[in-house]
């Protein structure tokens, strides 16, 4: 169970932070939320899927880790082997808090249930004079970019709507020993109908920001070829 409470320094002066990357740490997750404002960053390392959200009335964005509910194929030996986190996992144990308005400032939230609160082992959050780490001051600004994100994310997803650019998307692998693994329940972008898009209609994708999270998504489908061999490589052992 989570225990959110807002981060200030007078309560957590002392708080130290576990930075190393294992199931154990909360990481054996199969995907992550990602924002389009990410997308050509993490383009390189994952495939860009999309799910339905819980309320089923909208989309979002996952990057995806492995093919099984709990299996992270990027984890390895207390590191994540990757070139980057999204932002989603790179921020834990932090989140940004909910605001009433918009002229609400929004402040950072620390779960102070989460495996990654240290005792004397962890990276600190305040320095000695209260002062916020570098550590803190690089959370935060991820934080911040990560809530742009969202915020800005309905705008993209809206437009992939209104083009019919989002389609199902299920994938059945055959892996080395024979064994398969299904991904269901995911979408993809339109390929067919981004091509069918007349000049209109792609620049003013274009001038909203759309386009290049959209490229980002599909070129990132070329990682499922190596995620499937690091699964492989896994049931080998």
């Amino acid at each position: 169970m989570s225990d959110h409470v807002l981060l200030n320094v007078e309560a957590h002066r002392d708080l130290r932070i576990r930075r190393e990357r294992s199931v154990a740490m909360g990481d054996g997750v199969m995907t992550a939320l990602i924002v389009p404002d990410e997308f050509r960053r993490v383009q390189g390392d994952y495939p860009i899927l999309f799910r339905q959200n819980r309320e089923r009335d909208g989309f979002v964005a996952l990057a995806l880790f492995g093919f099984d509910a709990g299996e992270n194929l990027f984890l390895a030996d207390d590191r994540w082997d990757a070139t980057c986190l999204p932002l989603s996992i790179d921020i834990q144990p932090f989140l940004m808090s909910g605001a009433a308005d918009a002229n609400t400032a929004r402040k950072a939230v620390v779960d102070m249930a989460s495996p990654r609160i240290a005792g004397d082992d962890g990276v600190r959050v305040f320095d000695r004079d209260g002062r916020p780490t570098p550590y803190l001051e690089t959370i935060l600004e991820r934080l911040g970019a990560l809530d742009t994100g969202y915020r800005a994310a309905a705008g993209f997803f809206a437009a992939l709507e209104r083009y019919a650019l989002i389609e199902p998307f299920t994938l059945e692998v055959t892996l080395d020993d024979g064994s398969t693994n299904r991904l269901v329940g995911f979408h993809t972008i339109a390929e067919d109908r981004l091509r069918e898009l007349d000049a209109a209609t792609l620049g003013m994708l274009h001038r909203d920001g759309h386009l290049l999270p959209i490229f980002m998504a599909v070129a990132s489908l070329a990682n499922l070829p190596a995620l499937i061999a690091r699964k492989n490589r896994l049931r080998r052992g």
